[in-house]
């Protein structure tokens, strides 16, 4: 054992998801010596990707928006981003397509997309501006003090800022949900089902969900929707090597069994039935295994389960042996009937027969992500969390009516097309990623108080003892990932320092 002065305190991160290596890079930067533990032998949890037949697949998550949270880790850190990471601005946000054959092409340019919205739904193009600037006033005086802040410290609700951002709280947004508030903003079923959409962004439904949620548009529209160089899967591996290079230390294959906790203070794991010691454990574990594995803890990992959980996903990776140039990096192709598709999910923990699917293609970017003349598909729809239904006969229906609706709407047959697959389903991201019924979100936002009642980044009972990621405060996807890294170590901070 290296012995090392006392005053270096010794921090173990649970997992590398995004959170994680974020968290590691940001103590690191403080000072801290880090140890990042990883059940498997890659990191970046469900940011990852595979090659298949010379088709290359982003597994997980696949928009690239606030690239800005991803600078700020190499501006702290002090390391050039040119470096490790690249990225562009896309033109077009999303390419939608409708069962009624109307299709439309949201630009990232505001005046591009106000004169498709009203050319094809007859939309005013004041109705997109509108929506957008209260987007953004919302965004910037609510969203980033509750998305930067912990709902779970009195310092954040006795702050100024916290009056600024109630006072700028319409009263819609906490008592509308958002496809009241959408119907309300646009005329055209069409324009409704567009913005409708923003709440599947955290796995929640828009019929129920609070209006809240249409600050979401803001960043993709306001903001702008990127493409890192290299796939999403390049996020994970410049943040691994920006890491790397501030000494964190990365063990895969280390599934921690245990946190090692007496008279409520943390002091480290267990891997491997062998004691680890650390000042600091920070969870970037699904917080429900963290409480009923790590901590033992049904009462509390129970606890975590009255909040809803939230959507899942079945993804199928095809290698398609044809080019679609009326498609482009992001595409939406509608169901029918909005409402029906999510009381399935949320209601009935089922599919329904003309789901809304999501098809993302790297390849359209970079064409060494798949061989000459093809694609690679990520085709995507939401699911309901795992409670046992029968995923066999799930996915067997889902992938015939998927290829059933790519079949009307791209006038073609797709069956044919696919010269490879492989299918992830939320039994599997549960293994793989241990997200509680594979929930991709934790909890869902469909309550008014869901914001409040995600657990936050630290543990009451337990000093020493932080959490980050999608299961915890400020919720899923890269960007609230990132946020709840900062907090958690702004927290880790101020306690150095107290």
């Amino acid at each position: 054992m290296h012995t090392h002065s006392s005053d270096i305190k010794k921090v173990i991160v649970i997992g590398s998801g995004i959170a994680g290596i974020a968290t590691a890079i940001r103590l690191a930067v403080q000072g801290m010596e880090v140890s990042v533990y990883e059940k498997n032998n890659y990191p970046g949890g469900k940011l990852s990707a595979f090659e298949k037949d010379g088709y290359l697949f982003d597994a997980g998550p696949s928009l690239f928006t606030q690239p800005y949270l991803i600078e700020e880790l190499f501006t702290l850190a002090n390391e050039p981003i040119a470096d490790y990471f690249q990225y562009r601005r896309i033109p077009v946000a999303c390419n939608y397509f409708y069962e009624n054959g109307k299709t439309i092409k949201a630009y990232a340019d505001l005046d591009l997309f106000a004169a498709e919205l009203n050319k094809q739904f007859g939309e005013s193009p004041d109705a997109l501006r509108k929506y957008l600037q209260s987007a953004k006033k919302a965004y910037q005086s609510i969203g980033t003090v509750f998305l930067s802040h912990s709902l779970h410290k009195k310092s954040t609700w006795l702050h100024r800022r916290i009056f600024k951002a109630m006072a700028a709280v319409k009263f819609g947004y906490l008592f509308k949900t958002l496809h009241q508030y959408n119907t309300k903003s646009f005329s055209s079923p069409e324009a409704i089902q567009l913005f409708n959409r923003y709440a599947t962004y955290n796995g929640s439904n828009p019929f129920q969900a609070p209006a809240m949620l249409s600050m979401i548009p803001h960043l993709e529209f306001n903001e702008g929707v990127f493409y890192p160089t290299g796939g999403m899967v390049n996020i994970t591996e410049a943040l691994v090597k920006l890491a790397e290079k501030k000494g964190v230390r990365f063990y895969y294959n280390q599934a921690v069994e245990k946190i090692i906790h007496n008279e409520g203070s943390v002091s480290g794991v267990v891997i491997n039935q062998q004691n680890i010691y650390a000042d600091i454990v920070v969870s970037n574990m699904d917080i429900y295994f963290t409480y009923k594995n790590l901590l033992q803890s049904e009462y509390k990992a129970k606890d975590v389960l009255r909040q809803e959980r939230s959507s899942s996903a079945l993804v199928f990776y095809w290698g398609i042996k044809k080019s679609f140039p009326q498609l482009d990096l992001h595409n939406i192709f509608f169901s029918a009937d909005y409402k029906t598709e999510f009381d399935a999910l949320f209601k009935k923990g089922t599919l329904v027969n003309d789901p809304t699917v999501y098809i993302n293609i790297t390849s359209k970017m970079e064409g060494s992500m798949a061989p000459a003349g093809c694609e690679n598909w990520f085709v995507m729809i939401n699911a309901p969390a795992n409670t046992g239904q029968d995923w066999t006969q799930l996915q067997a229906s889902a992938r015939t009516h998927i290829i059933e609706k790519l079949n009307r709407l791209l006038n073609t047959d797709m069956a044919p097309l696919i010269e490879t697959e492989e299918i992830l389903d939320p039994v599997l991201m549960e293994k793989n990623t241990f997200s509680y019924r594979g929930s991709l979100y934790g909890t869902s936002s469909n309550s008014k108080m869901a914001a409040f009642l995600r657990h936050p980044n630290f543990s009451s009972t337990i000093q020493g003892l932080y959490c980050c990621g999608g299961t915890v405060h400020p919720g899923g996807g890269i960007p609230l990932c990132l946020q709840s890294a900062k907090i958690v170590s702004e927290f880790i901070d101020s306690k150095n320092k107290a």
